[in-house]
């Protein structure tokens, strides 16, 4: 008779589970024994738990599909929290496997024994823990449906002890449904929103991850309405390509033609986004404010109309509702604009820089040119974020993820590892930075063990990068955020796979085409500027003054080489502020 682990491995093979990221261990046991005797299902030995949740929330995320992550009883499944905090903060589903300390144990402050409930309840939308073989049949059931329906984490609580039982028949459905809805407002409320529209001319429609599925739906729109197109970071990939309309990123990452053509514009479309920075949301214009979730709708910004729908169902049923609009001014003037913020950008792309102080700008450019038109892109938290918000630009085939609602460090290296499995064939680009790869440096080995061809680029500025410039603008001396680090490249090659580090700019573009070409997984570590500046679309008073006072506080210190690198490395960006 089969037991309640082999039931668990049926389960989740019927879901249409491929691997499962985990450590096993202990109450983990019976459930890797169970993967080992039904075949389907590839157990992944990653060497940190929090590795494993970042690669099922890359998988789920690029997929659509479940994924799976496990984690055995105490730290275990608390080294899981991290990555499935992004998974869930992303619309990830994925179903976290948390075996827990024998049933009998409960309550008695055993060894390694936690509350799953307490632990993973601000992380999860379904969250329960099964103590008898009649519970858990159902309890997975509904985490599955949970996960793949509301879009995040479920996570099914398991006794060591319970997964040595034998199963029970369960007496409710087994199988995943997956209808799919067409969900957009009612007539009336398009036929208002129509109106408005038509009322106005300067307009600008800004697109979340929610839009991601209505590029040619956008598309149309933005050239019926002669209207510029701004797009958050999630969506750029899926809004980008194509678009002679766009006019790029606003928000901290951002760039100042998105942030302007929103401020210009009398009526600002919001499609499918939940974008968190209200200090770069207009205030004086109208807002109209489209999310398949309603209880998002007015959050972020004052927001005139707010109606429910999916972007593309609703884009769908307004188009032919909606006049066309002859004048272009509006849209041309924020093309010029925007073409100005391009050739700006390229100031520190045609001056490479020098030994041992590359400009990351120039990399990021030319990882944009070498890498396939199909590529997918993990970007950690910090610095190398921001490169590749700015110089990776989308083709249609091209994906890009990271943490870009958690926000957490050392994202793109595990995030990798869920993508070379979850798509092979692809290539799979970690654009990372040194803080970052540190943090989870050991499961380079598992890329090394499963023979993953992801390439790493580091973007080795010796130090916590975003952190540095977060202190000068707030007037604070960078403090404790220099990073002492290993020869990256040559702590690759133990692990097993092919390292490299540059320091000319001039041997930069070789380097990446030989670790972009090589079979296996390849380690590009780049010595970038430590002192590159990463300005916001718009730099407030407070954050010039702030800087100011920061290198005045540098100099006190007897850190003035350090303040006149800062000038030398910036000297554009400094000028545009001044």
């Amino acid at each position: 008779m089969a037991n309640v682990a082999d039931q668990m491995v049926e389960m989740l093979v019927n879901a249409g589970i491929k691997r499962i990221y985990a450590v096993t261990g202990d109450s983990l046991n019976e459930v890797n024994d169970a993967v080992r005797r039904e075949g389907s299902i590839q157990w992944v030995h990653v060497r940190h738990e929090e590795a494993g949740a970042y690669a099922a929330g890359a998988e789920a995320q690029l997929t659509g599909t479940l994924a799976c992550c496990a984690g055995s009883s105490g730290p275990g499944h608390v080294h899981l929290i991290n990555g499935l905090y992004d998974a869930h903060r992303s619309g990830a589903p994925v179903i976290a496997i948390a075996s827990t300390v024998a049933s009998f144990e409960y309550g008695t402050e055993y060894f390694q024994e936690t509350n799953t409930i307490k632990l993973f309840d601000d992380c999860s939308l379904y969250n329960q823990v099964a103590t008898t073989p009649k519970q858990f049949p159902r309890m997975l059931q509904a985490g599955i449906q949970a996960a793949l329906h509301r879009k995040g984490v479920a996570v099914i609580g398991v006794p060591g002890d319970l997964t040595a039982m034998d199963a029970e028949e369960i007496a409710t459905s087994t199988q995943n449904f997956n209808p799919i809805a067409v969900t957009r407002p009612n007539d009336d409320d398009l036929a208002r929103l129509a109106a408005l529209i038509n009322q106005h001319k300067k307009i600008t429609i800004f697109c979340g991850i929610g839009a991601a599925d209505a590029h040619d739906e956008v598309l149309a729109l933005s050239q019926k309405l002669n209207a510029p197109v701004a797009y958050s970071f999630r969506s750029k990939m899926d809004i980008q390509y194509d678009n002679p309309n766009e006019v790029g990123m606003t928000g901290l990452l951002g760039l100042p033609s998105a942030y302007h053509s929103m401020h210009q514009s009398d009526l600002l479309i919001l499609l499918g986004t939940d974008f968190p920075y209200t200090p770069f949301m207009p205030t004086d214009c109208k807002i109209v404010q489209i999310d398949i979730k309603p209880e998002r709708i007015g959050r972020r910004a004052k927001v005139d109309v707010g109606l429910s729908g999916s972007v593309k169902n609703t884009l769908t049923a307004l188009l032919p509702l909606v006049d066309r609009h002859e004048d272009d001014s509006f849209l041309k003037a924020q093309l010029d604009f925007y073409a100005d913020v391009q050739k700006n950008m390229k100031t520190y792309v045609d001056d490479k820089g020098k030994k041992e102080n590359i400009h990351p700008e120039y990399i990021a450019t030319l990882i944009d040119e070498l890498a396939a038109a199909d590529a997918i892109f993990t970007v950690d938290t910090g610095m190398s974020c921001v490169w590749g918000a700015r110089y990776i630009n989308a083709t249609g085939k091209r994906k890009m993820i990271g943490s870009f609602n958690h926000g957490s460090m050392a994202n793109a290296m595990p995030q990798a590892i869920g993508a070379a499995l979850a798509m092979p064939g692809k290539q799979v680009v970690a654009l990372c930075g040194d803080g970052g790869i540190s943090m989870l440096l050991g499961d380079l080995a598992t890329i090394a063990q499963y023979k993953l061809p992801v390439k790493i680029i580091v973007f080795n500025n010796r130090s916590l990068g975003m952190v540095k410039l977060e202190m000068e603008v707030a007037g604070l001396p960078d403090w404790q955020t220099d990073m002492h680090n290993p020869d990256f490249a040559m702590v690759a090659k133990a692990m097993g796979i092919k390292g490299i580090t540059v320091t000319d700019p001039d041997e930069a573009r070789q380097a990446l085409i030989e670790g972009l070409i090589y079979k296996g997984p390849a380690l590009i570590n780049i010595m970038t500027d430590p002192n590159a500046l990463a300005m916001p679309p718009k730099v407030e008073l407070s954050q010039v003054k702030g800087m100011a006072v920061s290198m005045t506080k540098l100099m006190l210190n007897g850190r003035m080489d350090e303040v006149v690198d800062t000038i030398k490395a910036n000297y554009k960006h400094l000028k545009d502020i001044i």
